[in-house]
């Protein structure tokens, strides 16, 4: 029985290289994409794919996002996180979030093909292009490393944050969300208090940083 694969990237032409690979491997199916997260959910709900290659930094909903939600509701499936980015601070967020694999986008074919079969076999795969790392649990990966403070805010204090970095005011955010202005004000307190931000550009480039928003965005 084949691998069912979905891609999910914001730039057509990633997907577009991915599944022409993945296409000569007798093993693998692809069976949708996805250009962003919340694109993701409603395809994976009606393909019930078995491995997800998932870009990191996305609009609308990122990699951790996505990923996160996803495993809570489907925690059979096994996940693969893409990213320009290697710091270990991405890495752990991502593996935390659930995902089985991280790999650079720069990395070599051979190194996506192997990632997408040592996930398949309930094993965590992360690359950076040069060398390999194969570990048994989550946990072997987490203990040796730190998770940034963003690891501390909740599901809406993200949201928040999300969007006053994309340059929303508290009142658009307020509408958007459908809070009042107060609870927005709070969630803005409690996230820069965590974050030890007193600024929305040093917000922006936190977010930046963490992959919460890119900056295409």
């Amino acid at each position: 029985m084949k691998i069912k694969i979905i891609l999910t990237d914001d730039h057509k032409i990633v997907r577009e290289g991915l599944r022409m690979l993945l296409e000569k491997h007798p093993a693998f199916q692809v069976i949708g994409e996805a250009d962003n997260g919340e694109a993701l959910i409603p395809i994976v709900r009606q393909l019930q794919p078995d491995v997800i290659l998932m870009d990191v930094s996305m609009p609308s909903m990122n990699g951790f996002e996505a990923t996160q939600q996803l495993i809570n509701e489907f925690p059979k499936i096994k996940i693969i996180g893409l990213s320009m980015h290697f710091e270990k601070r991405f890495i752990a967020k991502m593996i935390s979030a659930g995902a089985h694999g991280y790999l650079r986008k720069a990395c070599a074919s051979e190194q996506i093909i192997q990632a997408i079969q040592t996930v398949s076999n309930g094993k965590y795969f992360i690359s950076d292009g040069d060398s390999n790392l194969i570990f048994d649990t989550r946990q072997q990966y987490l203990n040796d490393t730190q998770i940034s403070d963003g690891a501390m805010l909740t599901p809406r204090e993200r949201e928040i944050l999300k969007l006053l970095a994309e340059g929303k005011l508290t009142k658009e955010i307020a509408t958007h969300l459908d809070l009042s202005i107060k609870t927005v004000e709070k969630h803005r307190e409690n996230l820069m208090n965590k974050l030890n931000i007193k600024n929305i550009a040093k917000l922006i480039k936190y977010a930046i940083n963490e992959g919460i928003i890119s900056l295409e965005e």
